[in-house]
């Protein structure tokens, strides 16, 4: 007979061997996070040289604008006109008084540059985020409640649209005898909120009637939160790519303005305003109008650039 005991004792230990080992299978690598609309761009733009270069003269001219006092000690209105009038570059001084040359005052057209930037981008900023903010607002009630107040934006925006950008700026400051950055700043904001407005409108028309949107307002959701928590951040993106390429464009207007005489006082240091008075050199002392002619072009070339960037990383179309 087989001896019972001993089939007993080895059925244990096979229990307890295969207890006691560890059951391994291989269940392949953990699913991949989904990434949000912003991490998904963001991943995009870093790998976009388009925007490394974009985004490295934007940080490089931030940076001037903001302290130009590091890059040189040369005063920008102080000039010698007995021993640097009209002085030419010395392209072999990097970084110093003379690198750029002399305007017809005997100033180092070096520090006017570095300085001039302070104005550009100040103003450029400013109603960038003037706009922004005021035109996304008005977008934002005209997509969301339709109806009168939607006729109304509408009609606004049409009759503000009518008016020629650079003609209704110059009408605006005309009336101001001292035009401060706030001064020019305030007239282009006032004439370029259209352009966000409408972005913006057709963007929350679209976002509306999306799932998420009705089902927060079958929970009883508040029309503020609707609209901050829900709506805006779905329908930021083609606003964010309008404001930085216009960004670019109120640079230039600041400087068209300044050219003509009806941009910043004459005290203020402007781009614009040193282009226009290098104009009457232009033949046998081009230096003095190309330089800030050269810094105006790389700075709104740069914010273009960004957006353009921008705009591809936020459409995925464009990929």
């Amino acid at each position: 007979m087989p001896d019972l005991t001993k089939t007993s004792s080895a059925s244990e230990e096979a229990a307890a061997v295969a207890g006691s080992t560890p059951v391994t299978t291989d269940a392949g690598p953990a699913p991949e996070k989904p990434r949000s609309l912003g991490a998904d761009a963001w991943r995009g733009l870093r790998r976009n040289p388009l925007f490394v270069i974009s985004a490295l003269l934007v940080l490089l001219v931030l940076l001037v604008a903001a302290f130009p006092g590091l890059f040189t000690s040369a005063s920008p209105t102080t000039g010698d006109q007995a021993n640097h009038f009209l002085g030419k570059p010395n392209l072999g001084h990097v970084f110093q008084e003379d690198w750029f040359g002399y305007d017809g005052t005997g100033r180092s057209l070096y520090a006017r540059v570095l300085y001039g930037a302070r104005n550009s981008i100040i103003v450029g900023l400013g109603v960038t985020i003037l706009v922004t903010i005021f035109g996304g607002l008005m977008g934002m009630l005209a997509g969301y409640f339709g109806g009168f107040w939607d006729s109304l934006i509408s009609r606004l925006t049409d009759v503000f649209f009518g008016i020629p950008f650079l003609l209704g700026s110059m009408v605006v400051l005309n009336a101001f005898t001292h035009r401060t950055v706030w001064v020019v700043m305030g007239a282009l904001a006032f004439l370029g909120w259209t352009q966000i407005t409408r972005v913006m409108r057709g963007a929350v028309i679209t976002t509306k009637h999306a799932d998420y949107v009705v089902a927060a307002k079958a929970l009883g959701a508040g029309t503020r939160r609707i609209l901050f928590r829900h709506i805006l951040p779905n329908a930021i993106a083609p606003v964010i790519v309008v404001a930085t390429i216009s960004l670019g464009t109120y640079i230039v207007a600041e400087s068209t303005l300044s050219y003509l005489g009806l941009g910043l006082s004459d005290d203020s240091i402007s781009w614009g305003s040193d282009i226009s008075d290098g104009t009457q050199f232009i033949r046998n002392f081009p230096h003095v109008l190309l330089f800030p002619a050269g810094a105006l072009s790389i700075t709104v070339l740069a914010f273009i650039m960004m957006g353009d960037a921008v705009r591809e990383a936020l459409d995925p179309k464009l990929r």
